[in-house]
């Protein structure tokens, strides 16, 4: 089983969410929890310990000089300015290169040939005994966040319960994360930015076919406009988290409130079966 933790906006405690809930769920069975939030990754923060890293390469174009007849093919097609062709050579921008390949199969004179390039690297770690932390990382500059998800994902793959903790928003690094779930939770926060966003990654979800609930964090007992929207959008709301000094201390220790607080490791059991039963499958 496959779980994606997503926010349609940063902050809103995904991450909290994730860490909890992997660390409930490691009591009782072996669970894998991926760092998909590759541009900023901080489950480590909740699960310190030594890691292996395995580097992340993507294709990048190389002109060979000596076929090239600088036709301009390479660069027209390019739509991301990754090459630029002069009167007199080929410049490459390999931090600007999506590597889709095109140039390479536009080239008339088989002139482009693909050689890899560091973009990240993937950590992987194993903090507790029933648990898996990888984390995906990437380079700073980078644009590639996708290759890297993918990479943290093909490590995770074959283990019987993953969870995967998204990046904020609805861009490309979101869906990457979402493809192959069987459920997504969504964390939201009741506010009208939170509301706002929530609505945006609602649609997402449905769009790419997966059934998702809904976790209201930092609640104040004001959530009347996310109920309501929750129950038009057919959205249960799974768990709600209240706005609480005594678990805002806990977090800004670094700590989980589902190991350090009574109540919540029951909670997020809860939580798990509820996930469960929107997802229709076995865990």
């Amino acid at each position: 089983m496959k779980i994606a933790i997503a926010s349609g906006k940063g902050g809103t405690g995904k991450s909290t969410v994730a860490a909890n809930l992997a660390c409930t769920l490691s009591r009782s069975r072996e669970v894998v929890l991926v760092d998909c939030d590759v541009e900023e990754p901080n489950l480590h923060l909740f699960f310190p310990a030594t890691t292996v890293d395995v580097p992340v390469t993507t294709p990048v174009p190389e002109i060979d000089p000596a076929r090239c007849t600088l036709c301009g093919e390479c660069g027209k097609f390019c739509r991301f300015g990754a090459l630029s062709v002069l009167k007199d050579r080929v410049l490459v921008f390999p931090e600007l290169c999506h590597s889709c390949g095109g140039c390479s199969l536009v080239c008339p004179q088989g002139a482009v040939r693909e050689v890899p390039r560091t973009v990240g690297r993937v950590a992987c770690s194993r903090p507790l005994p029933r648990l898996t932390l990888v984390s995906g990382v990437l380079n700073e500059g980078e644009v590639q966040a996708p290759a890297v998800i993918r990479a943290a994902k093909l490590l995770a793959e074959g283990h019987p319960l993953t969870l995967y903790d998204a990046s904020p928003g609805i861009a490309c690094p979101v869906i990457e994360t979402l493809e192959g779930s069987d459920a997504c939770i969504l964390v939201t926060e009741s506010t009208p930015f939170g509301l706002h966003d929530l609505r945006l990654a609602a649609e997402v979800v449905e769009r790419v076919g997966i059934p998702a609930g809904v976790v209201i964090n930092r609640s104040d007992g004001k959530d009347e406009e996310t109920l309501d929207f929750c129950r038009e959008r057919g959205l249960p709301v799974i768990m709600t988290i209240p706005f609480s000094r005594e678990i805002a201390a806990v977090q800004n220790r670094g700590g989980l409130i589902a190991a350090l607080l009574p109540g919540w490791e029951e909670r997020f059991v809860a939580l798990f079966e509820a996930v469960v039963k929107i997802a229709g499958v076995s865990p």
